[in-house]
């Protein structure tokens, strides 16, 4: 009995579905640990690297957006289940790569087959909780992203100098398919979970997206995430790098420093959606211009850092603040909109914040190559806090509650 309850909760669900997530960040972190390694193999310099960690970035944002619009339409798990068997095929396929080109079609359709999860993730939230439990429960679960970021210098690092790049990629690709199987056995249909309200048709649907792609108050939070995640991206990208060549470490003490900042970014994202409606409902904006703004302090603190241990002491600091903003930037949507709408307006935001995945590594691989340093990269970042910082101030706290109450009726 006790057994059949636990797998009939919501819990269980929310649990592998922040699995699920972790297991995503492991894989896509994988390339920048091994980013050495493979531009050791294929002859590649900075610039052309800055392309390969942008090509997964194109073709994750492409599917923002249509991947909530297919959460919408046909619910999460047939989306999450599709997702999780795409991004790890081809995550076992980056292993196998025999070319730059071949490489870069590897990694964009990587970014394709990950691209709904994230909103199909966060609208399977939104089917299983109620209306007052979903913007906390939403920041706790993106908190899996930096979870996994944690965890997968410590996985991914002993494996690189153990297996081999090819075979680590190898590897964990063929976790993710065993991790969909077990998903799709275990997770059940949503109305068993006592929150699930009916899919909404195909014309409806258009009209939802309609509503959401005219809805001011929602392209800014994209802005403001797409200027956060230019520093997101950017520094979770060339980070490792940076720490290789610029600050003379080995690859072993990297594995263990790259985690550090990660450990700080989940506690603030953990506690983001709480801290939002606890402390800041109705003043929403103050939370994003606040961190925002501190996040550029900081990070002009990593320019001018002298030592390795300030430079990461900082990190820390800047990823604390800037995992207010993700947090605040999903929950949100979860806290002011209609459960039909989830699904899509968590693909517009997050396509805000891959589009900058897209952008940044590789401005800042452009920028290393032609500078011969990272000093350019930096000041790169610190301009996007303050046009974050700046599309924040425009945030209207009567706009947001109007739209809540809008929407207030449905649970």
């Amino acid at each position: 009995m006790r057994i059949r309850k636990a797998l009939n909760s919501p819990i269980l669900v929310f649990v592998l579905l922040y699995l699920g997530y972790v297991i995503s960040y492991i894989d896509r972190s994988a390339i920048s640990l091994a980013l050495s390694h493979i531009g050791k193999d294929f002859h590649l310099g900075p610039a052309e690297l800055g392309v390969v960690l942008s090509a997964f970035y194109l073709g994750y944002a492409a599917m923002q957006i249509p991947g909530g619009w297919l959460s919408d339409r046909f619910g999460a798990k047939k989306v999450v289940i599709i997702s999780i068997i795409l991004w790890s095929l081809f995550t076992l396929m980056t292993g196998l790569a025999w070319s730059l080109a071949s490489l870069l079609v590897i990694r964009f359709l990587f970014g394709l087959g990950e691209g709904s999860y994230p909103s199909s993730a966060l609208k399977g939230v939104a089917e299983i909780y109620a209306r007052k439990d979903r913007p906390k429960m939403a920041s706790l679960m993106i908190s899996s992203n930096y979870t996994g970021s944690f965890i997968a210098p410590l996985i991914i690092a002993p494996l690189l100098l153990w297996l081999g790049w090819r075979d680590v990629f190898l590897a964990i690709g063929i976790a993710g398919i065993l991790f969909a199987v077990l998903y799709a056995v275990l997770v059940k249909r949503p109305e068993a979970y006592g929150n699930y309200q009916p899919e909404i048709g195909v014309a409806e649907g258009k009209a939802n997206t309609r509503d959401l792609l005219r809805m001011p108050l929602l392209w800014k939070i994209v802005a403001i995430w797409f200027a956060l995640g230019l520093v997101n991206k950017g520094l979770d990208a060339w980070m490792p790098m940076y720490l290789l060549t610029a600050r003379g470490l080995d690859l072993k003490t990297v594995g263990l420093l790259v985690p550090l900042p990660f450990i700080s970014a989940a506690i603030a994202t953990a506690i983001g959606g709480w801290l939002m409606v606890k402390y800041f409902d109705g003043r929403e904006k103050y939370l994003m211009i606040g961190s925002c703004l501190l996040s550029g302090i900081f990070l002009y603190g990593m320019y001018t850092a002298q030592t390795t241990t300030e430079v990461i002491a900082y990190q820390a600091v800047v990823y604390f603040f800037k995992s207010f903003v993700f947090a605040a930037a999903f929950a949100l949507p979860t806290k002011i909109l209609a459960q039909r709408q989830v699904g899509t307006a968590i693909g517009m935001v997050n396509f805000g914040g891959q589009l900058a995945g897209f952008v940044s590594p590789m401005v800042i691989g452009f920028l290393v190559s032609y500078y011969e340093t990272y000093n350019s990269a930096f000041l790169f970042l610190i301009g996007a806090t303050a046009v974050a910082t700046l599309i924040s101030l425009t945030l209207s706290a009567s706009k947001i509650r109007s739209v809540q109450l809008a929407n207030a009726n449905e649970a």
